[in-house]
Parts: C-alpha cells; structure tokens; sequence
C-alpha cells in the first residue's frame, strides 16, 4: 500500500507546495501593488505639496527683486524670510524616501529627480546668495563728496564673489539635468528657471568682476586717465553712434575729476591710416584707421576703442589707459537718477529733454563750433552732478544696469589682463567669436553722411526654424525700419552731406551678422532680391545692404540664416543701439533632440 499510495502522496505534496508558492507571490505581488500605489499617492501628494511651495517661492523672489532694486531693506528682510520657509518647504517635500523611491522608478524618476533639482536650486538661492546680497551696503557703490571710497568697494567685491560663486553652482546643476524625456510641465520649469538663473548670473558675474576691477581702474594703485566718449545717436555707428565729444577723466585714489575736453573731428584725418585688422579693413577698407567718425563701423567695439585711443596719442601727444563710451539715452537714465543739470549756457537739461536737446535741437540751432563746446559742457554738467549731488544707490545702479543691458555705456582697457577679465560681457562690447545660445546681430551706419538717425524707428523678428541633418538650424529674420522726418525745414547741420542724393532721404546701411559659425543665406528688400557686400568678421558672415528711405517711408529686409551646430530651440537678438527703442520678438522652437 505504500508503495501504490507514494506517487499519489508525491502528487499532493507538490500541489501543496505549487499553491503555497502561487499565493506567497500574489501576496508578494499584492504587497509590492500596495507599495507601488502607496508610495505613487505619496508621490503624488507630496508633488502637489512642492509645486504649491515653489509657485509661491517663485512669487516672492519676485517681490524680494524689486525690493533690492528699490532699496527697501527691510521689506527685503521679511520677503527674504517667507521666501525661505517657502523655498525649504519644496526641498523638504521632494526629499523624503517616498520621492527617493519614486525617484527610481523608469521614465517617472527623471520627472522627479528634475523636480528635486529645482527645489534645491531655488532654496540654495534663497539661503545662500540672496542673504549675501542683501548684506552688500551698496553706499559704498556710490560716490560721496566726489570720490568713491576703494576700501569699501573691495568689501563688496569680496561679497559679491561669494554670490556669484554660489549662483555659478546652481546653475552648472541646473544644466546637467537630462531634460530630453521630461514631460512638458517639467521640462518648461526647468527651462524657464535656467533661462532667469542665467540672468541672475550675468547680473552677478558682472558684478563680481566690477568689484575686482573698480579699484585698479579708479587708481588704487596708482593714477588712471580714460578717455569718456559721447556716441552721436544722430549719425548711426554699429557700436551706436559715431564717437563725438570726448573728456578725459583722472582718477586717483577713487577721486575723479574731469580733465581736458574735445571734439574727435579736432583729431583731423590720418593720411596715413592705422592698422586695422584685415577682416574689417575687407568690410570697410582704411576708413576705420582713416577718420576717428569711422572707427566703430565695426561693432566690436574693442576695435574701435584701440583705434580711438591711438588716434587721441597721435593728435594731442598723450595717452590713456581706456575708453569710456556712453549715449544720450544713457545720460537721460542717468539724469533721472540725479534730477535736472544746468549747463553753462543756461540751458536745463532733464531726463526727458535730453535727447532730444542733444540730437536734434542743437543741430537745428547752432553752428558746428558751438555744438562741440555744448557737448562738452553737457557732459561735463552730468559729471559734476553724478558726484557731487546725494544720489540713491539703488537708482544709480539701476540706470547702469539699464544702460549696460542695452549696451549704452561701453568699456574698453588698455592694459590686456583687465581687458581679459571683462571677457563678452555686455559692458566690454565684445562680439563673441563663440555663441552659447545663436546670435544674430543687426547692426546700423549711417551712409547719408548726416543726422537723420535720430528720425529712424526699427523693428527685428527673429523665428527659429527647422532643425538640419548637419546639426545647424535656420532662422527667419524681418528688420522693419521706417523714418519719422520731415519733408523739409531742417537745418544744414541736420542734413549734412546727402549722400542719398536727396538730403531728406536716410541712407543707412544695414550689416547682418549670422550666428558664429552659422550663414547668410539669402536677403530681400521688400521682397526682392537685392544687392550685399559680404566678408566675415570674427567666425561670423557678414552681408550688407544698403536701404535708403524718404520721409514718412520704411523699408523691410527678409533674411534667411543658418546656426552654427546646435541643439537649442532659443536665439538673440544683439542689435546698435538707437535714439527710439527697437520693437524686437524672438520666436523659439523646441530643441532638435525632442
């Protein structure tokens, strides 16, 4: 019997054992089911939990920028204070081990891991730079009974190296986050907060280089003399407009007083020109090296700078260790920041009559002689007032972080290791021979040999198109420029030489720039083909073209351009800088890796 029942015994037992093993693994299953749901509710919860802090942190950086930009500390403080409980709130929510676990988890764990990466960046911010920032005392960025004070700008700069320094690490974290398989709302967070980390860094790397920089350049270690030069928005250059008055300023020891002053058409024209890099003499030819009017037809504006600074040592025999350029836009930011000036004439220039005093008044009304000894006094009246008068610091830095932005006030060192420390930023006017992000440029000269820029309103639209197999991407490109002068009534000085044939007409010719390493495709004048010079100029192809256009007229180029190699969707725009501002709108698409 028992050995006929064994195979039956054997049979059952396996059963038994095949059941048990078929519920320990629907068990497991149903646990793991559990887990799985649980630790997603989790997730899911704690997710909504961190979007609801950061939505709210988001607000109040916002709010804590404009109260530093307007100086009130101590709305500051409590902004400041609220944006941290916020700030730490979403770190802390996307930091316990149900986020670390879903965090493992296939193509949901990237979503996660980017959101924790957003949370961190945010709140290292909020604890770490913003405090540091709002312990700089930014008196000491503005001068006091005409000097400024170089002990206290280098206890800034030791702040602002710290801000910077932690404001260069999140943003090298930002970037290594794989935003390839992120779903839209991730992906556009990460996008718009390394698009604002990005500004904040230009922001504090320019200002942390400015704290390195302002005490040599102000003679803290010995005397410095600059040359400041007024750029003629009338008379359009690609850097802005052609160099005008000049004044030389001495600083030492943080005190600056201004020096002697001139006009750059005393300089006379070199008839044997100076030495201009080739790529701009097969653009331009010697003009640049010819006539001081001519030497920033190139919108590098370290270029123009040397060839400005040297003609000065031929004409006056003496030299300087840089140039300074600003614009009457910038003098009218400026302005604002100080109040009303009287220049010696008897004439009050103000934030809002500036300009126009400037660019247009007085060629209407005074010969040439006058005009440059009123430039040089307006200047020197804007000087006084700058550091004599009590300013708010926060106003002041305003109206310079205005100008830089828009390229209005431009520096150029002589001495090479701080001209190297400046690097592409804004304010060195370089034009880069690399792009981070493609970069058109568009810039402007004035080809009527007159003073109609001054009546000139542009526009530039910017579209990123199709990706191409060789990694490059083309852009559309549409510059819009219309003039706003008269048909007749202006004076000799306004209307210059003509060289348009009519003296009413501006003849402006128009230099697009294509990306580094990117083409010029193809340009049409109102949808025609039309004639361009071309040339390249540090990695970039350049095409030209000349637009002429009568009173109350516009004109419109439609251009086709290719990137260098690039994964990105966005573009820039970099343009000259002109008396109106320009409607600009730049087109993104998304990358070519999506």
């Amino acid at each position: 019997m028992t050995d006929s029942e064994s195979p039956r015994r054997r049979r059952s037992r396996s059963r038994r054992r095949r059941r048990a093993r078929l519920r320990r693994v629907l068990l497991t299953l149903l646990v793991v089911t559990s887990l799985v749901l649980t630790i997603g509710g989790w997730v899911g919860f704690r997710g909504w939990q961190a979007r609801a802090h950061l939505v709210n942190a988001a607000g109040l950086a916002s709010e804590l920028s404009g109260h530093l930009v307007g100086g009130d500390t101590a709305r500051a403080q409590r902004t400041l204070a609220a944006l941290q409980e916020q700030s730490g709130a979403a770190r802390r929510a996307t930091g316990d081990p149900g986020w670390w676990l879903g965090r493992q988890v296939p193509y949901a764990g990237g979503n996660l891991t980017a959101v924790r990466q957003i949370s961190i960046a945010i709140d290292d911010l909020a604890r770490q730079a913003f405090p540091a920032l709002l312990e700089v005392d930014l008196s000491g960025l503005v001068p006091r009974e005409g000097r400024l004070d170089v002990s206290d700008l280098q206890a800034v700069a030791t702040r602002l190296t710290e801000v910077d320094a932690t404001v260069r690490r999140t943003r090298s974290d930002l970037l290594a986050i794989d935003d390839g398989r992120l779903i839209d709302q991730v992906r556009e967070a990460v996008v718009r907060l390394r698009g604002e980390i990005d500004r904040l860094a230009d922001l504090t790397s320019a200002a942390d280089r400015a704290g390195r920089l302002l005490p040599p350049l102000l003679g803290a270690d010995g005397p410095r003399r600059y040359l400041l030069v007024s750029q003629n928005l009338a008379e359009l250059r690609a850097t802005g407009g052609m160099f005008g008055a000049y004044a030389l300023i001495e600083a030492n020891k943080g005190r600056l007083r201004m020096g002697s002053q001139g006009s750059s058409a005393g300089f006379g024209a070199f008839t044997k020109p100076l030495k201009v890099p080739a790529e701009v003499k097969a653009l331009w030819g010697d003009l640049p090296g010819i006539y001081p009017a001519d030497v920033n037809l190139t919108p590098h504006f370290p270029t123009a700078a040397a060839l400005y600074r040297d003609m000065y040592r031929r004409s006056a025999q003496d030299t300087a260790d840089g140039v300074l350029a600003v614009d009457p836009v910038a003098l009218s930011y400026l302005l604002r920041v100080t109040g009303p000036v009287r220049v010696p004439s008897g004439v009050e220039l103000t934030a809002d009559n500036v300009v126009k005093t400037l660019l247009s008044d007085t060629y209407q009304r005074m010969e040439p002689a006058e005009q440059d000894a009123f430039f040089a006094a307006a200047a020197g009246s804007v000087f006084d007032a700058l550091f004599e008068r009590k300013i708010p610091p926060s106003g002041l830095l305003s109206a310079f972080d205005r100008s830089v932005t828009e390229r209005r006030i431009l520096f150029w060192s002589a001495r090479p290791e701080e001209q190297r420390t400046f690097g592409d930023s804004r304010m060195a006017g370089t034009l880069p021979e690399q792009d981070a992000v493609p970069t058109v440029g568009v810039f402007l000269n004035d080809g009527s040999g007159a003073k109609l820029g001054y009546y000139l309103r542009q526009s530039a639209d910017l579209a990123v198109g199709e990706c191409q197999g060789d990694g490059r991407r083309e852009l559309r490109l549409r510059v819009t420029m219309r003039s706003t002068a008269p048909s007749s009534g202006l004076s000799e000085s306004v209307l210059g030489l003509a060289r348009s044939g009519d003296p009413y007409t501006v003849r402006t010719l128009v230099s697009v720039y294509a990306p580094a390493g990117g083409a010029v495709l193809d340009i049409r004048l109102d949808g025609d083909e039309t004639v361009t010079a071309t040339g390249t100029e540090r990695r970039r192809q350049v095409a030209t073209v000349n637009v002429e256009i009568g009173p109350g007229g516009s004109k419109t180029l439609e251009v086709s351009l290719l990137t260098g190699k690039t994964d990105t969707g966005d573009a820039e725009l970099w343009l000259t800088p002109t008396t109106a501002p320009w409607t600009t709108q730049v087109v993104t698409a998304p990358s070519c890796s999506q």
